[in-house]
């Protein structure tokens, strides 16, 4: 016979043994895609874990990268300082010399002045030597009227 229904929040075992029917033939059903979602699951956790390596990979070759773009700036900036402070140096030495010209500048005049003077007489000296005709002695000793 059947049981008494004096529990009614209670299955009937008709109604269990459908229920437990009906889970197995949806675990038979549903298992090669369980097993389907395990494997999907186990391969995307392999591959974010090869995915963080490669990030972190990448972030030490970047901050590797970093690293030397600084080093060159740095060296970059370097270099630039010392050809300032060389263009000042030769800045400051120009400025010196001509400094030192305006200073002495009648010592630079007459310095020229007498280059100059001393340019002009010997290029005139060499030039009466080089109009003059060859004379023998006698002529040259009576300046030319013998």
């Amino acid at each position: 016979m059947s049981e008494p229904n004096s529990k009614p929040s209670r299955d009937s075992a008709a109604t269990r043994s459908t229920a437990a029917k009906a889970r197995r033939t949806a675990g038979k059903a549903t298992a090669p895609a369980s097993k389907a979602a395990d494997k999907a699951a186990a391969t995307s956790a392999d591959t974010a874990s090869k995915a963080k390596d490669a990030a972190k990979d990448t972030a030490g070759r970047t901050a590797g990268t970093a690293g030397q773009a600084v080093q060159t700036a740095a060296r970059s900036v370097d270099a630039g300082r010392q050809a300032v402070v060389a263009a000042s140096g030769q800045a400051a030495a120009l400025a010196r010399t001509a400094w030192t010209v305006i200073s002495h500048r009648r010592l630079v005049a007459a310095g020229v002045g007498a280059g100059l003077t001393a340019l002009s007489a010997t290029s005139y000296a060499v030039g009466r030597r080089a109009g003059r005709c060859a004379h023998g002695p006698i002529t040259r000793l009576t300046g030319g009227r013998i």
